[in-house]
């Protein structure tokens, strides 16, 4: 049989894009080489942090407002609770990045929210360190359930007449006059008008001519038993930066504990290589940092899960077309801050795929950037 479209990967972009273009009537395969419910990719950990006063750059906030739109009507249509409202904090010295960028992204779009500092930042936040810190508050913020998220995604998905594939992920790909072939690592061979990929690490596997500007970092996430618990469970989530690179976090969670991770490690690997055990010790850093920052947060380690950043050198996404196959979509390299944008990467990948171009402002996340910076 022939469909429409076929989307290879059903992680955080996939299955959005797979459940959008059923959404849209057409007839849509998704191919996963995982099982069903896997934890492989670089979603998985419990919770995704998501926010608008963005400082990595200001052109994702629009992405950001309409993935926010996305999410709470994903939580109508599947009747599920995803998205949880905390607020958010970007914290470091005068003059660091994460302050400046949320600076710029608050300013430039009209963002609801507050800078605080000395006494008034120690009193509003209490549970933080803040001394010799600058702190950027905004109210729309919060986390994601993420392995919930793409369960709704792909249930909306198989709701609206998709046909999902496990446990068989695509090999390779080729043009066949007017439309794709998708052999995959069984043998099947499936064809299509339209190829959505969207194979997280393993990407560049399936566009090898383009050679994606692509790294995979092995990242450890760590969940703590807090001495007090209660001085962390109405906390927003946050950022905060420091001489030793930046960490986050989220509010503490009964029967899961207070999470944090230091955002990138700089351990590259390979994704069919990672190792997913936390070894002793891998979590010295983020001890220091609760120990300087959250001192009521020092406690027992309570679990720890291994995911992966893929990350490209500007460490911004990479959405696009491929340059010649015009019916071939992609995205990728989301560098660790991707989740939250899943919703309405859905949205950006169907109307790639069925139109050739989209309305929402992706044009800074093209792959040709990187032709320009080298040629």
């Amino acid at each position: 049989m022939s469909y429409d479209a076929i989307v290879v990967g059903l992680g955080a972009d996939g299955s959005a894009a797979v459940a959008e273009l059923a959404r849209r009537g057409k007839r849509v395969l998704g191919i996963e080489r995982f099982s069903r419910g896997h934890e492989m990719g670089s979603f998985v950990g419990r919770t995704r942090v998501t926010r608008t006063a963005y400082f990595e750059h200001t052109d994702y906030v629009p992405l950001l407002q309409r993935a926010w739109e996305r999410w709470e009507a994903l939580e109508r249509e599947s009747g599920e609770r995803l998205l949880f409202r905390t607020g958010g904090l970007y914290a470091g010295p005068r003059g660091s990045g994460i302050v400046e960028g949320s600076l710029r992204s608050v300013r430039q779009h009209g963002l609801a929210h507050e800078v605080l500092e000395g006494s008034e930042l120690r009193r509003r936040h209490p549970w933080l360190n803040g001394d010799g810190l600058v702190a950027i508050v905004e109210e729309k913020a919060g986390y994601l359930l993420p392995e919930r998220c793409i369960a709704a995604h792909l249930a909306i998905a198989e709701r609206h007449g998709a046909v999902l594939k496990f446990d068989d992920g695509a090999e390779r790909w080729d043009r066949h006059g007017l439309s794709y072939a998708v052999r995959t690592r069984g043998g099947t061979i499936y064809r299509a008008t339209s190829l959505v990929l969207t194979a997280g690490a393993w990407l560049p596997d399936l566009v090898p001519d383009l050679a994606l500007p692509v790294a995979v970092e092995r990242v450890p996430l760590f969940w703590y038993e807090p001495a007090e618990a209660s001085a962390f469970r109405d906390i927003p989530v946050y950022f905060v930066e420091t001489d030793d690179g930046s960490y986050y976090g989220f509010p503490y969670l009964a029967g899961e504990g207070l999470k944090v991770a230091r955002h990138g490690t700089g351990d590259v690997t390979d994704p069919d290589r990672l190792d997913r055990d936390v070894r002793p010790g891998e979590d010295d850093g983020v001890r220091r940092f609760i120990r300087r920052f959250m001192p009521k947060g020092e406690g027992p380690l309570f679990a720890s899960k291994v995911c992966m950043y893929t990350k490209t050198p500007d460490e911004h996404f990479i959405v696009d077309r491929h340059p010649e196959h015009r019916g071939v979509v992609f995205a990728s390299a989301c560098s660790g801050h991707g989740f939250k944008f899943a919703s309405v990467m859905g949205e950006v990948l169907a109307d790639l795929a069925l139109d050739g171009r989209t309305s929402l402002p992706i044009g800074f996340l093209s792959l040709s950037r990187f032709a320009k910076v080298h040629a």
